[in-house]
């Protein structure tokens, strides 16, 4: 008898290795396990997490890798337009999930399963986000969602892999971890509270340096391509350079508290030394070199976009439109920009560009100018203030 095919997105974790054997042994399906790698994996790893699906009752293992790729359909945008979600969080997850449901369905499709799984609980927004693709792309495949669909706990997921004779390390699976090239999530019992702290052993990355160091970025329209004297054959390659530079100092640390898709408040850890280097020192270039209102429009749209591709609607054609608004304000976004990294923190200190608008040719701000005169400005300032000045003047309005 042929066993219909089921896509396991699997990384390997708690979630898919509890899937893994379900799917096999209590649904009886032939499990193909897919791990799209988004710039988090080594190639140990890999080694690692293939055995491991194997092991749990998989008939193959694929590691799809989408990290130039998600940078060039996703990152780049996120760096052209400053997204940090509430202000905290660069969507390291939110926008990784999307990209990685995408490959899934592809290999669905390439392979002709009739069913694709992923390892979501009900609580969540991945749940939203993989759905959501799987339903656009390959709407004729069924999903499978064992942890959601029996509400199972990581105590209950435990006990079903030991019972299956499963070794791993289950003191570290209390923490889930995601980790791609736009930073690294950290769940644990400590996010599910609203006042406890990570502590610092669940971050995958400690701390080792302690002295101050001064390192220079090269942005050319708006991308990454250089650290200090270096160059590199595209931004992933530097994404990833300065991400071992900036890591073992602790930078990017945090815990976003955001509102989930499905309408409840949620926490989630993370460490994104890079990505949030780059957001704040691109921003700082672009405050140099834009104008005000193109910075004014960038500012509602990027949070737009940004909210809307945290909560799964990537594919929506405006996305599109939004990229291209954010793609022609980089074309002057080029210069260097300088940062000092210290244990926990960085601070952009200055920028160098040839398109800065900040010249002393113009007027030194709070000092001189050499462009008006004093008469011109108090017939700008009347003339600026005169809508205002009649309001008040018709309803004698007293503040």
């Amino acid at each position: 008898m042929i066993q219909p095919k089921v896509v396991l997105a699997f990384s390997g974790g708690l979630d898919t290795s509890y899937c893994a054997i379900y799917l096999s042994k209590i649904k009886n399906l032939e499990v193909h396990a897919v791990l799209v790698n988004t710039g988090g994996f080594s190639e140990e790893e890999i080694q690692e997490i293939k055995q491991r699906a194997l092991t749990l009752g998989a008939r193959s293992f694929e590691c799809v890798d989408e990290t130039t790729h998600y940078y060039d359909q996703c990152i780049k945008y996120l760096i052209f337009g400053n997204v940090l979600k509430n202000n905290t969080y660069p969507l390291s997850v939110s926008a990784e999930r999307i990209h990685q449901a995408t490959a899934i369905a592809h290999y669905a499709k390439k392979i002709g399963a009739q069913y694709v799984a992923h390892g979501s609980t009900g609580a969540g927004n991945d749940q939203v986000r993989f759905d959501m693709i799987f339903n656009i792309l390959i709407p004729g495949v069924e999903i499978i969602t064992p942890i959601r669909d029996q509400r199972l706990s990581r105590a209950e997921e435990i006990s079903f892999l030991k019972s299956n004779g499963v070794e791993m390390n289950f003191e570290k699976a209390q923490y889930s971890v995601n980790k791609g090239i736009w930073g690294t999530s950290v769940g644990g019992v400590e996010t599910i509270t609203s006042h406890s702290g990570l502590p610092e052993t669940a971050y995958p990355t400690q701390r080792t340096q302690e002295q101050p160091l001064d390192i220079t970025l090269h942005f050319v329209g708006g991308e990454l391509v250089g650290l200090n004297e270096l160059k590199y054959n595209n931004s992933v390659e530097a994404i990833q350079e300065l991400q071992k530079m900036a890591g073992p100092f602790a930078i990017g640390r945090d815990i976003h508290i955001g509102d989930t898709i499905i309408g409840i408040k949620g926490r989630v850890g993370f460490e994104a030394a890079a990505p949030l280097i780059i957001l704040k020192a691109h921003h700082a270039l672009e405050k140099h070199v834009l104008t005000k209102w193109q910075l004014f429009l960038k500012d509602q749209l990027s949070d737009w976009y940004g909210n809307w591709l945290h909560e799964g609607q990537f594919l929506d054609p405006v996305m599109r439109d939004i990229e291209a608004f954010f793609e022609s304000t980089q074309i002057k976004v080029t210069g260097k920009v300088f940062v000092t990294l210290a244990p926990y923190r960085f601070q952009v200190t200055g920028i160098e560009s040839e398109h800065d608008l900040m010249s002393a040719k113009f007027g030194s701000y709070g000092e001189m100018n050499t462009s008006w005169s004093g008469e011109d400005v108090k017939g700008f300032s009347k003339i600026f203030g005169n809508a205002t000045a009649i309001y008040h003047q018709v309803n004698q309005s007293v503040l």
